[in-house]
């Protein structure tokens, strides 16, 4: 198999351990370990290897599924990967929403064929009908990002059905990554409620516990026992401590999402005043992550994003890294202070550069 280089993840290696400020960062602030019991015993294997059953069976009761319908795993990167593994092969076909996380149109590109459904600014509407034109005989999966990285777009229960209608109409699945989806004030019910839908999800964007490398996925059985059957061969089970605290984060989530969402609204209100300042504009996202047109004067994103690390070590995404080179995402999920003198420094930049 062969697959591109992951653009974003290399821009990040790039920049990222030399700059004083991550605004490029796409979840909410890291939690600190002391909030939890991190002791787990001894450090073997989870047994069984696809999670304990009885936090399995808690976590299903969410998607109205069975705990053998859920699979943990190591994030939801590798609930991604296991995914288009069990779906996607030679002969195959992805209808992929783009832009995304590149992770998302790659994986089930090398692995089969993919088409592209393109969102379109400013409002990065998905429109169904597009989606039902990309779909073939041979479409094995839809595969959807919602609330949607790097635009923040967070389509609706009404478009969201009908793209599960046609995917389940076509004897395929809807795969929805919804990393962000517990950030809204009002989350759609997950996808893999309905019977073709496919949910993959993690204790990393929404919950500010990215260092557990703790997600699942949940979905039809077929599904499920086909991620098990790739995950032998992967990481065999995910991390024994990263169940110890996740199982302490559930107990808590309601107070760990509510002081979340709390820090993101307050800090969207402070990049909506920066941008309003310097007349630039962005989608209102729900999730972290605001995706900006380049103000003029500057040849694209990463060109602008090269810059604004040069000279004031503030660390942006350029739209490059999502095929959409005239933006850059700016990421909002951490501590307000961080924010609020990143947002300086980037005030000071383009006073310069007007």
């Amino acid at each position: 198999m062969r697959i591109d280089a992951f653009a974003l993840e290399r821009w990040f290696a790039e920049h990222e351990h030399g700059a004083d400020l991550m605004l490029a960062e796409s979840g909410v602030r890291s939690l600190p370990a002391s909030r939890f019991d991190t002791d787990p015993g001894e450090l073997g294997y989870v047994i069984p290897t696809d999670g304990d059953p009885a936090l399995r069976e808690r976590v299903a009761d969410r998607y109205g599924r069975g705990a053998d319908e859920v699979v943990f795993t190591c994030g939801t990167q590798e609930a991604n990967f296991l995914s288009f593994l069990a779906l996607v092969g030679a002969g195959d076909h992805a209808v992929v929403v783009t832009p995304t996380y590149q992770a998302l149109h790659a994986v089930p590109d090398a692995l089969g064929a993919v088409t592209r459904v393109t969102l379109e600014p400013p409002d990065w509407d998905l429109d169904p009908d597009a989606v039902a034109a990309a779909i073939r005989p041979e479409t094995a999966v839809v595969v959807l990002n919602n609330p949607n990285n790097p635009t923040g777009r967070y389509h609706p229960r009404e478009t969201v059905a009908a793209v599960a209608d046609l995917a389940a109409d076509a004897g395929a699945y809807l795969l929805c990554d919804e990393v962000y989806r517990l950030l809204a004030d009002d989350p759609l019910d997950p996808v893999a409620a309905a019977s073709h839908g496919i949910s993959t999800t993690g204790l990393s964007k929404a919950w500010g516990l990215a260092g557990l490398r703790f997600g699942w996925l949940a979905g039809p059985p077929a599904v499920a026992n086909a991620v098990r059957h790739w995950k032998d061969y992967t990481t065999i089970s995910p991390p024994r401590i990263a169940q110890h605290v996740a199982r302490q984060a559930l107990d808590r989530e309601d107070e760990i999402i509510a002081e979340n969402r709390a820090l993101v609204r307050e800090n969207r209100a402070h990049v909506a005043s920066f941008l309003d300042d310097h007349g630039l504009g962005w989608s209102d996202p729900v999730g972290v992550n605001a995706l900006i047109e380049v103000p003029g004067g500057f040849d694209g994103g990463e060109a602008f994003c090269r810059r604004v690390v040069r000279e004031e070590s503030v660390v942006l995404a350029p739209g490059e890294c999502f095929d959409v080179p005239g933006y850059f995402r700016l990421g909002f999920g951490l501590e307000t202070d961080a924010l609020r003198e990143g947002l300086s420094r980037l005030d000071a930049f383009l006073a310069r550069h007007a």
